[in-house]
């Protein structure tokens, strides 16, 4: 399923290609982790308009299966830190970037970003004209891609084994990358988010934690600060793995139910959404980003592909209820299907770029989630209230 993510050797500098299901090349230069045409790197091309927070972005699982590209045209100014990452490990394929920051200048950096992809045996490639391939998505579509350096690529085989992986919908609808990156067993998470006051992230206190109402949190692929806001929120967090089923995670005895971002097609995960569907009605739930998908899916409705996808800091999302216009970072490559909501839930938020569902809300099932990611931070901390929503939502006497 997924690439071996172990390199021959360090990148130095190589050529490298990568080619496009419809034709399309760009060459440039390896660094990072090698990969030559014996191990390439796959996936779907994706593209983020983010200006900075590269590394919560590489680390988050959401992005597995795909080879990011950044629109901002230097990448790694500030380098890389332990502190800063959403998991434990890089979970894209591959990095696009225009130019690779070599050396960082920031006092929290303890790597290079070339060291960092090094590390978790990714590749990446500069020097690629983005805004052309990012064109390239945004007019022709989503579509798979190959990356490998080296003399010996021949950019034309690349091309015919990216054409053989099918078309980015087919290859995520028969891929369960959830599977992958969920976690084994179920844990407690305890650690408030990182401030540069404390130098790191603390733990709450245990005795003081046992009063706290507690949320279990469906891991589909969740990042570290959601469950950090969670605790800072007031909860107790015991995260479980996806396809938990809903007769486990009542014996838990939660007092609300968490469901996390993650990759792939939510209209394949089945065994994470009848377990939800069981369990509507009887706590409250919120869902974020794919935990949104998922809570569609469970109350009726349909999700599909989007052309090619959200993903950035700087998308406009107005609250219907309030008129108020958010602006939040998003990471999404399917979008839930407003035709399909029906009865079954309202309508609680709306992109304002391309008027897609952001939000919805079942006030009968004390049900909630939003596509775009509240725990980002896209300059101001717009969509943060979600957490505290869903705290009085916990709290509140039925």
């Amino acid at each position: 399923m997924k690439n071996s993510r172990e390199p021959s050797r360090q990148a130095t500098g190589e050529v490298g290609y990568l080619a496009l299901a419809d034709g399309t090349v760009f060459k440039g230069k390896c660094f990072g982790a090698f990969r030559d045409g014996s191990d390439p790197v796959r996936g779907e091309l994706v593209f983020n308009t983010s200006m900075y927070g590269y590394q919560e972005i590489l680390t988050d699982p959401s992005y597995a299966g795909q080879i990011m590209t950044f629109t901002c045209p230097h990448i790694g100014n500030v380098g890389c830190n332990e502190d800063d990452e959403e998991s434990s490990r890089v979970h894209t394929e591959g990095l696009i970037v225009r130019a690779a920051h070599k050396s960082p200048s920031n006092f929290r950096a303890t790597m290079t970003l070339p060291e960092y992809l090094t590390r978790h045996h990714v590749m990446g490639l500069e020097g690629v004209d983005t805004r052309e391939l990012v064109t390239v998505l945004r007019t022709r579509g989503a579509q798979m891609g190959m990356m490998a350096g080296g003399d010996g690529v021949d950019p034309d085989e690349l091309v015919d084994r990216a054409r053989a992986l099918g078309s980015a919908a087919d290859f995520m609808a028969r891929t369960d990358y959830v599977k992958h990156v969920t976690c084994k067993e179920a844990y407690t998470w305890d650690y408030l988010p990182w401030t540069l006051e404390h130098g790191g992230r603390r733990r709450v206190d245990p005795e003081a934690s046992r009063s706290r109402p507690h949320v279990v949190a469906v891991d589909c692929g969740v990042k570290a600060t959601i469950l950090s806001l969670l605790v800072d929120a007031g909860f107790r967090v015991t995260v479980v793995p996806a396809g938990t089923s809903a007769a486990d995670i009542m014996a838990l005895r939660p007092d609300g139910v968490f469901l996390s971002n993650g990759p792939g097609d939510p209209a394949t995960l089945d065994y994470v959404i009848h377990p939800v569907r069981e369990i509507l009605g009887k706590v409250p739930v919120f869902g974020i980003c794919l935990g949104h998908q998922i809570l569609a899916q469970a109350l009726g409705g349909k999700t599909y592909k989007l052309k090619f996808g959200h993903r950035g800091g700087n998308h406009p999302v107005s609250d219907v209820a309030t008129g108020r216009v958010e602006i939040t970072v998003q990471n999404h490559g399917f979008a839930v299907d407003k035709t399909s909501i029906g009865s079954h839930a309202d309508i609680s938020h709306i992109n304002l770029n391309d008027l897609t569902v952001e939000g919805i809300e079942s006030e009968s099932l004390r049900a909630f989630s939003v596509q775009h990611h509240p725990e980002a931070s896209p300059g101001p901390h717009d969509s943060r209230y979600l957490f505290e929503r869903f705290y009085r939502l916990v709290t509140a006497p039925n």
